[in-house]
């Protein structure tokens, strides 16, 4: 009970800010640029800054090994997860538009606006470092693979073949710069968090992440419409792979590799399976409506789990106590 309660307190942490955002968006607060501004400024400039003094203060060389370890599990439960996901468009026959959409709510989570804030609240900055693994394998999964799957099920293309190129900017975005820069600096020895105004400067701007990502859901929440909101079998079953199939991937891989000698911290493990439950990425309607697919349905899905995860993270934080 003691356990249910503690996440129940953290996530209510997460819902709050969320309603503040959310009301004040309603109440007029904010205009119709504020979002994207934010959710510029926190991938541009706070997250990558919390990356760098995350990386420095909690990882170090000796610990790049294990690291490694970490990401090599993580893409294995991702790409269990695309050949399930695949499966079960076959299976179901989700029409054109849909594919790609429904794929990416399986396997790839909103780990910046969501995950992020969610983590800390649950297990606090010593789990960042654990985090920063699972928000890798999510950016190349997106961003080098997911995007291509809405982009070539777009219904108004012809069957001929078409050449997409790799947006490098996306696929290596500002956070992940942010992480391998740290990288430099670790492998270097480069002292530079021992400069206090540096030191300092950067971690006031790397707090700004959370409290911010989570004012941004709220103004989705907001434009999105909770009315808007439906259950039809594609949405249901997107969310039980996201929520469901996906986190028990995860534990399975994990506990696999474990049977197989490898080891794991509770914190990491448990870091692992929560982001692999987090709601699905906010980008979706975007990407849907830039490959003219069902941006009414990518904009469900993301309302639906970003609503629904209030009541998931506390029954999984209850579980993964067992595991």
């Amino acid at each position: 009970m003691g356990v249910l309660w503690n996440s129940i307190q953290s996530v209510l942490v997460v819902v709050l800010i969320m309603i503040l955002g959310f009301v004040l968006r309603r109440a007029g607060w904010f205009d119709d640029k504020f979002a994207g501004t934010i959710s510029k400024f926190i991938k541009n400039i706070a997250l990558p800054a919390s990356i760098f003094v995350s990386v420095l203060s909690r990882l170090t060389r000796g610990q790049l090994g294990s690291f490694a370890g970490y990401l090599a599990y993580a893409f294995l439960a991702v790409i269990i997860g695309y050949l399930i996901a695949f499966a079960l468009v076959k299976v179901m026959r989700v029409r054109p538009g849909r594919k790609g959409i429904f794929i990416n709510a399986i396997v790839n989570a909103n780990t910046i606006f969501i995950g992020l804030p969610l983590n800390i609240a649950l297990f606090g900055d010593k789990s960042m470092t654990y985090f920063l693994v699972y928000y890798i394998v999510n950016t190349v999964s997106t961003w080098a693979f997911g995007v291509f799957l809405i982009s070539n099920d777009d219904p108004t293309k012809s069957k001929e073949k078409t050449h997409n190129k790799i947006d490098w900017k996306k696929v290596i975005p500002m956070p992940l710069v942010g992480f391998l820069v740290a990288l430099i600096f670790l492998l270097l020895n480069i002292p530079i968090m021992k400069v206090s105004f540096v030191s300092s400067t950067l971690t006031y701007v790397g707090n700004l992440v959370t409290p911010l990502s989570l004012i941004y859901i709220g103004i989705v929440l907001a434009d999105a419409g909770l009315k808007s909101i439906r259950f039809d079998r594609d949405t249901v079953v997107a969310l039980v792979g996201r929520f469901i199939l996906s986190p028990i991937v995860m534990i399975l891989v994990l506990m696999v590799a474990g049977n197989l000698g490898a080891s794991f911290p509770t914190l990491a493990s448990q870091t692992l399976i929560v982001q692999s439950a987090t709601p699905m990425l906010a980008v979706l309607p975007i990407l849907a409506n830039e490959a003219h697919g069902d941006v009414e349905y990518a904009t469900n899905i993301v309302t639906t789990s970003t609503v629904l995860f209030i009541v998931v993270v506390p029954v999984l934080m209850t579980l993964i106590q067992y595991i």
